[in-house]
């Protein structure tokens, strides 16, 4: 009873998270807590490796990570920047257990609270309501996808940066400047000069 208290402490931003969506009872969250893993990584540590099969979904508890790729001429794209209590997995990896298109390593040293591929669907069956909490939070990652590519088609670079910087202020704190200019999908050197414009601006 004794660890289990101590690892429902340990994972408490992830049941609060949770428990914006649904209810869970005593009985349940010990269910959720007994198959839920608390993993500590190292700033540059690689949590998955682009080739290999996503085992887990994880959900950080305090950290900073970046999902990229690297294509054939090596370069670098920013894919997803998370922090806490936010997800992080390559979701078609995952589900699927097909290689993964996607690399994430950590920017910080980083906790993670990771449900195994292996042991999820027994959660479920145990837990119906929380394969209708994944579901929604599959949704929500879904919609900011699409949402991000139709932002990349229809505004400009500066207002891009302008979304970025008033919907994740935190971020942009914690992390080098030139993996803000690849998540916007320009170079370090314009994203300078539209920092400059918006100081001259104000």
């Amino acid at each position: 009873m004794a660890y289990n208290y101590q690892k429902q402490q340990i994972i408490q931003p992830l049941l609060n998270y949770i428990e914006q969506y649904i209810e869970l009872t005593s009985e349940e969250i010990n269910i959720l807590s007994a198959n839920v893993t608390e993993r500590k990584y190292l700033k540059g540590q690689y949590i998955l490796q682009q080739g290999d099969v996503c085992k887990h979904s994880s959900f950080i508890l305090k950290g900073c990570t970046k999902m990229f790729y690297v294509d054939e001429t090596g370069n670098e794209h920013i894919i997803m920047l998370g922090v806490e209590d936010w997800w992080v997995s390559d979701i078609g990896s995952f589900i699927n257990q097909t290689p993964a298109e996607f690399n994430i390593q950590c920017l910080e040293d980083t906790t993670l609270a990771q449900f195994h591929h292996a042991t999820i669907e027994d959660v479920f069956k145990r837990v119906p309501k929380l394969e209708r909490f994944f579901r929604k939070v599959t949704e929500r990652g879904l919609s900011a996808a699409l949402n991000r590519i139709i932002r990349n088609f229809s505004m400009t670079a500066k207002e891009r940066y302008i979304f970025f910087k008033e919907t994740y202020p935190k971020i942009e704190q914690r992390i080098p400047q030139y993996l803000v200019a690849s998540y916007l999908g320009i170079t370090k050197e314009f994203l300078s000069k539209i920092k400059k414009q918006l100081s001259q601006e104000s």
